[in-house]
This record gives C-alpha cells, structure tokens and sequence, in this order.
C-alpha cells in the first residue's frame, strides 16, 4: 500500500476515535443545525472576487463557483489531524448523497503554498475522493482567497526549524448561485452535515 492511501485509512481511524474523545481545535464556525434559510447579511460576509490556480494546472475564479453547489475546505498537506480527517469526511458525504453529491465539486485550498505543489496536491487528495479539486497560489492569492472567506490562517514556528499551520477548520458550502449557504463544523455530526447538504443540493 502506498503512503498516500494509507492517508486514507489512517483519517478513518481518525474519526472513529473522535468519536469517543473531546477534541477542541479554533474555527469560525456556525452552530450545529442545518441552514434552510441565511441572512441575506451573513451571505454578504463571505466570498468575494479571487482567482488561484488549481491542481490541474488551470484557475478557479469566484464566477467559476456559479452553476452548481460546492464545498469550500482550507488546509494543508503536512497536517496531522485535522486535515485528513475532515477530507475523509467529505469523501464520505459525496458518497451517501449518491446522484446529488456526483453533481457536487469540492476544493481544498492549502494555506501551504510553500510546500504544496500542485503535482503533490493531485497525488495527495487522490487517497480521497477525484471530486476534491486542491487550489494552490502564491502568498497573494492565498492571502484574498482566504480574506474573501474570512479564513484565518497563519504559520506556526516548530523546534529545528519546521513549521505549521494553525487555521480555520469549519467546511463552507456555496450554492448554485455561488454565495454563502453555511457551515459544516469540524467534527460535525455526519446526520447534521448530510441534512445541511441535502438542502443545498436541492
């Protein structure tokens, strides 16, 4: 079995033993209930022009995002938990929506440019799901993808010169018209995440 796969198998095991543990970790985040109507206030607070490039070697702009609904994750590959686990879970959601979900894309934007190439995003997020698309810039890009979504990110020092990455960890769902639809928690309960995106798959 290959490192990338075994990911997989390791981010499973994640979730079964978060179930059993208490796992505190900083986000934004909205309350665990499912959305069926947002503020047309909150919709204004999230999202906004960027454009960044994509695993694929093509661009995602804001406009990119009209036509379907879609999920929007921001992290990076070097993380230990957080990360991995909630990858999983999109994969697993995408998976029991059935025919909805095949019709659903999913982006992972790395706040780890530096270490993140698009070549290893795409190995990377393979172990996953092939609807998870990674979305990498520069600094720049990074920095007004992340404030049109209001993500906190930042970069964490370590012993011997290494570093990571402290960020927002909550799920943000768009909707066909490409605006602001809600919130998935990181750790949500999977019945709440799935009634959240069968509204937004409708």
């Amino acid at each position: 079995m290959s490192p990338l796969r075994a990911i997989r198998l390791v981010a499973w095991a994640l979730v079964v033993v978060s179930l059993a543990v208490t796992f505190a970790f900083r986000e934004h985040a909205a309350p665990g209930a499912p959305e069926t109507a947002i503020p047309r206030d909150a919709r204004a607070m999230f999202g906004g022009p960027f454009s960044i490039g994509d695993m694929r070697g093509g661009r995602l702009t804001e406009r990119d995002l009209i036509g379907r609904p879609s999920l929007l994750f921001f992290g990076f590959t070097n993380c230990p938990d957080v990360c991995p686990t909630t990858l999983t879970e999109i994969a697993d959601w995408l998976d029991r929506l059935g025919d909805a979900g095949r019709e659903m894309t999913a982006y992972f934007v790395t706040v780890d440019p530096e270490r993140d190439t698009a070549p290893f995003l795409r190995e990377y997020l393979a172990a996953f799901d092939d609807r998870i698309v990674g979305l990498v810039g520069d600094e720049n890009e990074t920095h007004r993808i992340a404030e049109a979504w209001r993500v906190h990110y930042r970069r964490v020092p370590l012993e011997g010169g290494n570093y990571t990455m402290d960020h927002t960890a909550s799920v943000f769902m768009i909707d066909r018209k490409g605006q602001f639809a809600g919130t998935i928690d990181f750790h949500e309960d999977r019945e709440v995440a799935l009634a959240k995106l069968r509204t937004l798959v409708r």
